[in-house]
């Protein structure tokens, strides 16, 4: 008798253990972030423009998370090497991408990626959007967008465009322009903006749509002309230079965008919890300051307005390089 009292009593204790545990499980599960860093992946090499942007987001992210998010920059193969790294990661939200425009653009080519940016990533937040700056050798006497087209339209072999790579948003962006123009441009591309720029201010290339950082210096000195900018709207550092689409071509916009994505799975609550503390974070002041110095604006959208934006703009990158008869090797 007494040993089947204690074999009830050891039996309803482990059914209580059993019944305890996963609520225990789910309660750890609802807790982000984990007493652990939080591993913000850099998809290029140090010293970019997307390492500086990263360096002091990472900083005022890690204040507001109250855990360390220290920078592992993966460079190499286009953002490929880093983006296939988190698409494997756990998905705890311990493991995200600094995600920029060259995420699509590398994945609208031709070659098979190890990876599906719309299925093997959870979009969290969309931190910033800027616009690309068209810009000329000054020696080509061309001083308009109209004067760039119809030199394009009447000598077609007079025109280089040169691009950070092939599949880079520049590149994109470029051919963008050129099929929307109606006009031939021979595509060359470097390796990395920089080269691109010295060959440029040689006279080697003629046209190249560059971000705002890499340029600025050589636009307020007059080393280059500047054109056109692609954003919707004058940028408030040139107010008298027009966008694409009011000089010549209604509707165009192109340009850069930085956002934060996780692999797959992510859990709701931590989509949550990291989608508000990346705005907080690009509100301080230190974070206007890098985007204003990107000539980029502040994007306050939700997840799922991310992840719109992401399907929109892969399927207008696929356009172009369909339109194009583009390679990516």
């Amino acid at each position: 008798m007494r040993m089947h009292r204690l074999t009830k009593i050891a039996g309803a204790l482990v059914a209580l253990a059993m019944a305890a545990f996963p609520a225990t499980v789910r309660a750890q599960g609802q807790t982000y972030p984990e007493n652990k860093p939080i591993v913000l992946v850099i998809p290029f090499a140090p010293g970019g423009g997307t390492d500086a942007l990263a360096r002091p987001f990472g900083k005022v992210l890690s204040e507001r998370l109250g855990q360390p998010v220290v920078l592992e920059n993966k460079g190499g193969g286009g953002g490929m090497i880093a983006a296939q790294y988190v698409a494997k990661a756990r998905p705890d939200g311990h493991t995200l991408l600094m995600t920029t425009s060259t995420f699509l653009t590398a994945a609208s080519g031709q070659r098979a990626l190890p990876y599906d940016v719309l299925k093997d990533f959870t979009p969290v937040s969309w931190l910033g959007r800027g616009p690309l700056l068209v810009i000329v050798n000054k020696d080509t006497g061309i001083t308009t967008l109209q004067d760039l087209i119809a030199r394009g339209k009447a000598k077609p072999d007079s025109i280089n465009f040169a691009s950070s790579g092939v599949g880079s948003v520049l590149h994109l962006a470029g051919e963008l322009f050129i099929q929307r123009a109606g006009i031939k441009a021979t595509h060359i591309p470097y390796q990395g903006a920089g080269p691109g720029l010295v060959d440029l201010l040689a006279g080697h290339v003629q046209l190249f749509l560059m971000t705002v950082p890499s340029i600025i210096g050589h636009v307020k000195s007059g080393g280059v002309t500047l054109l056109a900018t692609t954003g919707t709207t004058r940028m408030a550092a040139f107010p008298n230079v027009p966008t694409v689409a009011e000089a010549a071509i209604p509707g165009f916009e192109a340009g850069t965008w930085w956002g934060i994505t996780g692999p797959a799975g992510l859990p709701p609550h931590v989509i949550e919890t990291l989608d508000k503390a990346v705005k907080d974070s690009v509100r301080t002041e230190v974070m206007r300051k890098r985007f204003e110095d990107e000539g980029a604006e502040i994007v306050d959208a939700t997840p799922a307005q991310f992840g719109a934006m992401l399907r929109d703009e892969l399927a207008v990158w696929r356009g172009v390089v369909k339109d194009g008869n583009l390679k990516f090797e």
